[in-house]
């Protein structure tokens, strides 16, 4: 009776029982039964895919013909189509305009004056009618030219303002064609998934050799990036709008296309926006990583501190980048929240236009002043500030002062916590821990899970990465486990403290502004490099979900049940541990789910500081460029992320069926 009502409960037990004793005694195991190819996959047997990938996209772009035009004449063709817009925009931001090639080229244009872009930027925060916005946004402005950080920031915005509208022209049109035919919709998802789940790196390398090593392959690198966001969230839109204005569209005679551009999207606008967030912030993710194949500006800035261990001038781009993000990031959620002004219909041309009026103006007299005033083109570089000392100081002071206590907790952590988990993951039969993950998924997910399951574990086994990906997974897996400890409880005080929740809804928001590489700046100039470095910068970056899911869990819980567990005379202890965090467990485990994807992500990145898992094989792919190397190593990650975001989905939903959770 007891085993029946515990079914599950009692065969997952023993799982890890048995997994804790193939630890313990796996390799004598194995060796006794002569079956020592179960701990270390033979060479003889890996499939060699990424010598197959690696011809095929040689043969792509060597042989390969589509009616008259090669390949590569096609790819080149996309490349100088987004070059020319691109181009300009650099013109007019950072390089001005000029006529002839070389040393012998003359300028005929400057680039727009450091005030007039402020004027611009400002005018778009003004239009928002939010003066901490127009504060925040002038001042983040002022604060790239007076730091000496202006001309960089500029290259930057010039790659943002092409890849935004891109990414999110692309992606709306794909959410739409995804909307009206559901075959597009089953198709494309897999699709996404794969480009959100794969390593960045991973595909920089196939798209260095199709469109040549510049900012052009950056930018098409960050599209392809940034633009999944997209799609999704205009699909969600346009399914969430309300069947009566739909109908009512039908009613009045609208055509497909009217009721689509004139109905739809309109009424799903604040939805559609939340998407073009998503792709200003992925974006900037991109920077410093677009950096690598070509890009610069604040990007390369930052590569180039982190290779010479620049301290304050990696810090001081770093935080340029930041700055940029968050009053980019700041001004498009404002924009989320505004509403169309029917005002404007009444309002005579020089009232309706004025913000649009004024830049124009500001342009045109700062073009005038400009030829007779260095001041008003460029700042000048004698009035700007550097903290670069002040940063290298400040680590020098830490360092000098506080290198036996971090050192203490480098070790402890390493000693007592990260070695024994990778000794773990490294000691278990590879067919075990196939079987077991199989297992996991089938306890949840039924047949069709876990049939998923082993097939992607088996292509990770026959790739001849296991041991690679049994890192990854260590470093995942301990980086997830020290930002639960931290984001869980901290989630749990937000959620039952209104105080505390905006508090923290704003550091979280924060952390999920930061670009991935800033992590590493100060954790390599604190810890240098190694495997515990790489899981503090994966701490720091993956904690946002665990915290934001967590409080979202509890306070979202109903009122009447908690007003009855009250009256049935709970105390505050059974309150919290029996009826909150049972009732907020799928949230929460949602919150898990974000994390191992963040921190997936991050230890790519974390290949640049010594970690030997495959981010680093990826990395190594990109620095040789051998395409079939790194997408093999990239579909790994992509695999273990799936196989982690399934089984975790399938849980939170049977617990959102136990508890009754809509």
């Amino acid at each position: 009776m007891f085993y029946k009502k515990n079914y599950y409960q009692i065969n997952i037990f023993f799982l890890f029982v048995l997994t804790f004793l193939f630890y313990l005694f796996g390799k004598e195991f194995c060796s006794y039964l002569g079956i020592e190819w179960a701990i270390k996959y033979p060479k003889q047997l890996v499939f060699p895919l990424k010598i197959y990938i690696s011809s095929l996209v040689k043969w792509l772009m060597d042989e390969a013909h589509f009616l008259i035009f090669s390949f590569k004449d096609m790819t080149r063709a996309i490349s100088w189509l987004i070059e020319q817009p691109y181009q300009i925009i650099l013109s007019l931001f950072a390089n001005g305009f000029y006529r002839g090639l070389g040393q012998d080229a003359q300028l005929i244009l400057a680039p727009l004056s450091w005030i007039a872009i402020i004027m611009i930027i400002t005018s778009l925060a003004i239009y928002t009618k939010d003066k901490a916005l127009v504060l925040l946004v002038s001042l983040s402005f002022f604060y790239l030219a007076i730091f000496g950080q202006w001309d960089s920031a500029m290259i930057t915005l010039s790659s943002i303002v092409i890849a935004v509208p891109i990414g999110v022209i692309f992606g709306l049109f794909l959410g739409i064609a995804s909307y009206k035919s559901k075959r597009v919709e089953q198709t494309i998802k897999p699709v996404l998934s794969l480009m959100q789940t794969i390593p960045v790196f991973a595909y920089l390398v196939p798209i260095l050799v199709m469109f040549g090593f510049g900012p052009v392959s950056a930018l098409i690198a960050t599209v392809i990036y940034a633009m999944p966001p997209m799609v999704y969230t205009t699909l969600l839109a346009l399914k969430s709008v309300d069947s009566q204005i739909k109908d009512f569209g039908v009613m009045t005679g609208c055509t497909n296309r009217q009721l689509m551009w004139k109905v739809l999207i309109p009424s799903s606008r604040s939805t559609i926006m939340v998407g073009v967030n998503q792709v200003i912030m992925l974006s900037f993710n991109m920077v410093i990583i677009a950096s690598m194949i070509g890009a610069g500006g604040l990007g390369y800035d930052v590569l180039t501190s982190l290779r010479k261990l620049d301290i304050g001038g990696g810090i001081e781009s770093g935080l340029a980048i930041v700055i940029l993000a968050i009053a980019l990031d700041r001004l498009s959620q404002a924009y989320v929240r505004l509403r169309p002004e029917s005002k404007f219909k009444n309002q005579s041309f020089f009232k309706k236009y004025k913000l649009f009026l004024i830049c124009l103006f500001t342009i045109f007299i700062s073009y005038l002043i400009g030829f007779s005033s260095e001041f008003i083109k460029t700042y000048p570089k004698e009035l700007t500030v550097s903290t670069s000392v002040f940063w290298e100081d400040s680590m020098k002071f830490i360092n000098v002062n506080y290198y036996d206590l971090l050192e203490s907790i480098k070790v402890f952590l390493l000693v007592f916590f990260l070695m024994p988990i990778k000794k773990f993951f490294l000691a278990i039969p590879w067919p075990w821990t196939v079987a077991m993950i199989t297992l996991l998924a089938w306890h949840y997910g039924k047949l069709k899970l876990s049939v998923l399951t082993f097939i992607l574990l088996m292509f990770i086994v026959i790739s001849g990465l296991w041991t690679k990906a049994m890192i990854t997974i260590y470093l995942c897996g301990s980086s997830v486990i020290i930002a639960c400890l931290i984001g869980i409880p901290l989630g749990i005080y937000a959620g039952l403290n209104k105080k505390a929740f905006k508090v923290l809804t704003a550091f979280v928001d924060t952390l999920q502004t930061l670009p991935s590489f800033v992590y590493l700046i100060p954790v390599v100039m604190l810890f240098r490099v190694g495997d515990f470095t790489a899981m503090i910068a994966v701490v720091l970056y993956a904690l946002a979900p665990a915290i934001r899911y967590t409080a979202l869990g509890i306070k979202n819980i109903n009122e009447e049940l908690i007003e009855a567990s009250l009256i049935s005379g709970c105390t505050t202890r059974q309150l919290l541990f029996k009826v909150r965090l049972p009732l907020a467990l799928p949230e929460i485990l949602l919150g898990i789910n974000q994390t191992i994807m963040l921190a997936l992500s991050m230890l790519v990145i974390t290949a640049l500081v010594g970690t030997r898992d495959l981010g680093q094989e990826v990395y190594i792919a990109l620095t040789k460029a051998d395409i079939g190397r790194g997408l093999v190593a990239g579909l790994c990650v992509a695999f273990i992320s799936i196989i982690a975001d399934r089984i975790i989905i399938a849980s939170s939903n049977r617990l959102k069926i136990k508890y009754g959770i809509n």
